[in-house]
């Protein structure tokens, strides 16, 4: 069997086995994020049957997927709603990151890990995932309720926050120093500003220059700005998603408006085959040494973003189960957590076990992220003998 033969084989059964997994979590009232994630596991590395046929596909497939999901959320929002929301938001963000960058600094030196290991693992913990968190919004019908402007005000601080810290990471990984970790900051920093005042300035502009009434051209020149834009950002050392996010509050009015209904079935197809291709790439045999150990940080830290998410929207003026659904949303960890494991151990400075402590630190919280999303307001609700309402949005 030819290898183009046995790729084809290997998208099938994954696309339709998404398919089913997409109903099965249909019916079960919740995300089919945990799902897709499971479903990577038992046929990646390690599992029932390793597919090693889609493993170049299933990245750059992630990779446009998590583009398209922040694409997305950008188009949810105006720039001058960023800007007023990350004015009132930076109490909470410095909150985010003192509550949930230590957790995993402190267990990094019960490792003995060290001040690099500390850097490291402290940033794992810190940083939600906006892929998984972006997905559970949409698929809890969420985007619109009161309590979501105080979520994203949190993902996209914390996604400024990589813009400066992934630069100083590597440059202590590379031995280059906190000089040449701060050029690059500064770059990073000069980059997204001058992104985000065009956003404010040119946004009908840029709307325009996007906007076409033919369907083929409009869905090709929004998706080619989409990834070019996000690649350049990347290039510069600021996050891909990042780059899309700010590209996405650009447009608006009608423009945006026709780009989330044009983009939602693509969206939905990339993004869980990033889920999937996260699932493929790890290997289930190295995480039950360290299983303990995840367990442990993951129950501490869900604990510290559900804090996080709830202080947010409660100064926000959100009421108490607007406050749970922002916390919870909050919880699940992703695709930056594994970079910044993948950054560490490539340099040597880290021993292996600290990519299989994150590999099942993440997998953990990508599964209970999106679980406690779902469940837990209704079961305090019930515990309270209140009633659920509607979704609003």
């Amino acid at each position: 069997m030819g290898a183009t033969t046995a790729t084809l084989i290997e998208l099938g059964i994954v696309f339709l086995g998404l398919g089913i997994l997409g109903r099965l979590a249909a019916r079960m009232g919740m995300s089919p994020v945990p799902l897709y994630l499971l479903g990577g596991l038992a046929f990646g590395q390690g599992g029932f049957v390793e597919f090693r046929g889609i493993a170049e596909f299933g990245h750059i497939a992630g990779e446009i997927g998590v583009v398209l999901l922040l694409l997305m959320l950008g188009l949810e929002y105006t720039a001058m709603e960023l800007v007023t929301g990350l004015k009132q938001s930076w109490q909470a963000g410095l909150m985010d990151l003192v509550l949930n960058f230590t957790p995993g600094a402190v267990l990094a030196y019960v490792l003995g890990w060290g001040p690099v290991g500390a850097m490291v693992l402290g940033g794992v913990t810190y940083i939600s995932s906006s892929g998984i968190a972006a997905k559970v919004l949409t698929d809890l019908g969420r985007l619109g309720n009161r309590e979501t402007p105080a979520v994203l005000a949190v993902l996209v601080l914390e996604d400024l926050a990589m813009a400066g810290y992934l630069p100083v990471m590597t440059a202590v990984l590379g031995g280059v120093g906190l000089l040449g970790g701060a050029t690059a900051v500064g770059v990073s920093l000069l980059v997204i500003s001058v992104v985000l005042l065009a956003a404010v300035r040119y946004s009908h502009r840029i709307s325009k220059w996007i906007h076409s009434p033919e369907q083929e051209t409009f869905l090709l020149k929004l998706i080619g700005a989409a990834l070019l834009v996000a690649g350049l950002a990347s290039a510069m050392q600021v996050s891909a998603a990042v780059g899309a996010f700010l590209l996405g509050i650009a447009i608006s009015g009608a423009t945006a408006d026709s780009a989330t209904r044009l983009l939602e079935p693509i969206r939905d197809l990339f993004a869980a085959t990033f889920f999937v291709a996260f699932g493929l790439n790890t290997d289930p045999s190295t995480m039950p040494p360290v299983l303990g150990w995840a367990v442990l940080l993951g129950i501490i830290t869900a604990a510290t973003k559900v804090a996080t998410g709830a202080w947010t929207a409660r100064q926000a003026g959100i009421g108490r189960w607007g406050r749970v659904r922002a916390g919870t949303v909050l919880i699940a960890r992703g695709e930056f957590s594994i970079v910044i494991a993948g950054l560490a151990v490539t340099s040597g400075v880290l021993p292996q076990q600290l990519n299989a402590l994150v590999a099942a630190y993440v997998m953990l919280m990508a599964v209970a992220g999106p679980v406690a999303a779902r469940f837990t307001e209704p079961l305090l609700r019930r515990l309270a003998r209140q009633p659920e309402p509607e979704p609003v949005g």
